[in-house]
């Protein structure tokens, strides 16, 4: 998420000196381009519940525009990749609906329903609760913001890592929309519609819509139950009404409607090493390069229908303080089922059967004086949801059900003083108190026991402040430091292996982070280059392990982490109609405590020098390059190329040497480092008739056709090693065609 007309920059030892020195460097090379219009867009966010330019945000903190969410091609979280530092986004094995973000190195990598992202995500202020359902396609975005470190004191909810906001347009109030038709090879057609109204009385109207379809990438065998795998089948829907009731009291209204039915994508066969029946007979479909064609046995599907409602009244009480209220309601109904080892034996099958609502109300009182901002905040959310999580396996089947709910209320308060017309100091403060409910039931055919049905509830309270201090040189260079603190909730075990196990919680997680960063932009408005470095503290970390056991995963508080990093930013328009954007995030996760007892049933003992870090990629790059070609009498030539780089991550916490033969190695699903190019060439401003303009772009993704595993499921020595494989998309291509008036 980096490609934003503001970046931010980060110095460690001697800041304010070495500070200084470069923002001279940067005026100083900003200098040498041509006095012509070339200036970096300005971009405004509202990270802190008001509207600030990016580079006054002590925040660690990156932002799309709607222009630049346009021109990449961006239409779900999934296409964010590794666009920003120390963001990694990968798609979910088994599923194309849940999205696996990490985010300086903090990661949920189990989608069960039970378990709570580490990522916040909101849409329009309204935090999304689960990552199922996540990568919806959301009409008419008008700004993604990326906020790194804990917001645990302004945002709340498992932001523990940081948070992601999709903001949508608000209607305009004039006739005025867009239509727009995309094709690409693999049977890819997109077709989008927005429309604006004018406006009737008080009344302000917006819709839109947007259909995908794509053929499956893997084809299958004759006799296999699905025709093909990774298959694109989903609709979004969106309508947004703003009723100006007088010029203090606004009510908007969203409500935005996503069905998805599609192929999930392939579980391909990477390893095992069985060699006795039955599973000695899946050894010819073991391939660790892509496969385009796969047997199968069971049948594949998703099938998923998410509906939200949100509304917010905004009264302005006076020029300086202003209250507001956000309601929601959110559903989700998933259906989804695969093949789980991917061949045409009866070894491993899976199914969900999912149904979630989710409530929440917030009130905001925003103000300021002429030195104070501030926020005050109380908070309601409620969820509740079941899934049945049925397998079937080689030696019998597996009925699992599982339910979950939390009651979480909250009252929050942050406050931004001017000491002087330089330093400014924000102190922050939540309190936050959370009831989670869990029930369990399972039976089994031909191995293990059954577990009755059984629920069990808890109550996690937890207090996060936040504390930091910022020094303005000028408009063009601030530095921060900043201490807060982040909170992810304890909760129950929807997939326990037993009856005791399923009534007692896991503990919290909970986070102190330390970061230092600067902010700093050239004189002429060419530059900017950002940076931050953050030391994090973690203490009961959640992990997620795989027992080997059918439709069993449990989850454990590991110990004690650290977690260090540094990232960089920054943006260079040397003339007009060029842009140059880099962004680089480098991590260091370590544990310091992860107590486990062997599967060999010795003591439990202090095994952190023996596990891996997951989801933390060493190092995050990535390099976008903006270019207007030419003008002519069609329109405007322009050129964008995006590369992005992840290095190498374990996909699992298992142990890196093989200390305990009944585990699983952490190397068997490490996924190797990657890049990915992203090409796209636009004509714009079409002069073609009528009252609009058009733009045609030609794009291709993924151009150097990479392929490689870029998630894995390892089933772990329990079950002969079985290993599926999840890969990167092929090189796709096609063109895309626009018409706004």
């Amino acid at each position: 998420m980096i490609l934003y007309s503001k970046s931010r920059a980060a110095l460690a030892g001697r800041p304010l000196l070495m500070a200084t020195a470069v923002a001279s460097a940067l005026a100083s090379f900003a200098n040498l381009a041509a006095a012509d219009e070339a200036k970096i867009d300005e971009v405004i966010v509202t990270a802190q519940k008001r509207a600030e330019r990016l580079q006054d945000v002590p925040i660690a903190i990156s932002a799309l525009s709607a222009g630049q969410i346009e021109a990449r091609g961006i239409s779900n979280v999934l296409d964010l990749k590794a666009l920003a530092p120390n963001l990694q986004v990968s798609k979910y094995p088994t599923s194309n609906v849940t999205s696996q973000i990490s985010l300086r190195g903090a990661v949920t990598f189990n989608g069960a329903m039970y378990w709570e992202p580490s990522v916040g995500m909101y849409l329009d202020g309204v935090y999304l609760g689960k990552a199922v359902g996540s990568v919806l396609d959301v009409v008419d975005v008008e700004r993604i913001e990326v906020l790194r470190g804990p917001q645990g004191t302004l945002y709340g909810r498992n932001t523990m890592a940081g948070a992601v906001n999709m903001i949508t347009r608000k209607p305009s109030g004039t006739l005025s929309g867009s239509v727009g038709l995309e094709i690409g090879n693999y049977g890819y057609h997109t077709e989008k519609v927005s429309l604006d109204l004018p406006k009737l009385g008080i009344l302000s109207l917006s819709l839109g819509l947007r259909s995908e379809k794509r053929d499956g990438l893997v084809k299958t065998t004759a006799g296999s139950p699905a025709r093909e795998l990774d298959t694109r089948d989903k609709t979004g829907a969106r309508l947004a009404a703003l009723f100006d009731f007088s010029p203090d009291f606004q009510a908007d209204y969203r409500y935005d409607h996503s069905r998805v039915n599609q192929e999930p994508p392939h579980n391909q066969l990477y390893r095992m090493t069985a060699t006795t029946a039955p599973m000695a007979g899946m050894a010819p479909y073991v391939a660790q390069d892509w496969q385009k064609t796969a047997s199968l046995d069971y049948p594949s599907y998703e099938r998923l229908v998410l509906q939200g409602h949100g509304l917010t009244l905004t009264w302005k009480l006076d020029d300086r303080n202003t209250l507001k209220s956000i309601t929601s309601r959110r559903t989700l109904k998933n259906d989804d089922s695969y093949d789980l080892d991917g061949t045409p034996l009866v070894i491993a099958t899976g199914a969900r059967i999912a149904d979630y609502t989710q409530r929440s109300q917030e009130f905001q009182w925003i103000g300021n004086t002429d030195r104070l901002n501030y926020v005050l905040g109380l908070y309601y959310y409620k969820d509740r949801g079941y899934t049945i999580n049925p397998h079937v396996f080689y030696f019998g089947t597996d009925s699992s059900e599982y339910g979950y709910s939390a009651d979480a209320q909250s009252i929050y308060g942050q406050a931004d003083y001017k000491l002087t017309d330089q330093w400014t100091v924000s102190a922050g403060l939540r309190r936050t108190k959370e009831t989670k409910m869990g029930s369990r039931f399972k039976s089994i055919t031909g191995f293990g026991s059954a577990i009755p049905y059984v629920e069990a509830e808890a109550s996690f309270k937890a207090t996060t402040p936040m504390l930091s201090l910022a020094y303005k040189f000028d408009e063009h260079l601030n530095v921060y430091g900043k201490y807060s603190e982040g909170f992810k909730s304890g909760g129950f075990q929807g997939e326990a292996g037993t009856a005791a196990e399923a009534r007692i919680p896991f503990d919290p997680e909970k986070q102190k982070t330390y970061e230092f960063g600067v902010k700093m932009s050239s004189a002429d408005g060419r530059m900017q280059l950002n940076a931050a470095v953050f030391h994090n503290d973690i203490q009961d970390l959640q992990i997620s392990r795989f027992t080997g056991l059918p439709g069993v995963s449990v989850i454990r508080n590991a110990g004690k982490a650290t977690v260090k990093g540094l990232e960089l930013e920054g943006v260079y328009v040397p003339v007009d109609g060029l842009r140059l954007q880099a962004g680089y995030g480098y991590l260091d996760g370590k544990y310091k405590e992860f107590m486990e007892a062997p599967a060999t049933g010795l003591p439990i003992g202090n095994v952190a020098g023996n596990r891996a870090f997951p989801h933390a990629p060493k190092h995050t790059f990535n390099l976008s390059v903006d270019a207007r070609l030419g003008r002519s009498a069609l329109g405007v030539w322009r050129g964008i190329a995006d590369y992005s780089y992840t290095s190498s991550f374990y996909g699992y916490p298992y142990q890196l040497s093989a200390v305990d033969p009944a585990r699983p190695l952490a190397e068997n699903s490490k996924v190797k480092g990657y890049g990915l190019l992203n090409l796209r060439l636009v004509l714009s401003n079409i002069p073609i008739g009528g009252p609009g303009s058009a733009d045609v772009a030609l794009w291709v993704k993924n151009a150097t056709d990479k392929m490689q595993p870029v998630n894995f499921i390892d089933f772990g020595p329990g079950f002969n090693n079985l290993t599926t494989a999840y890969y990167l998309q092929p090189r796709t291509y096609g063109a895309s065609f626009n018409y706004r008036w």
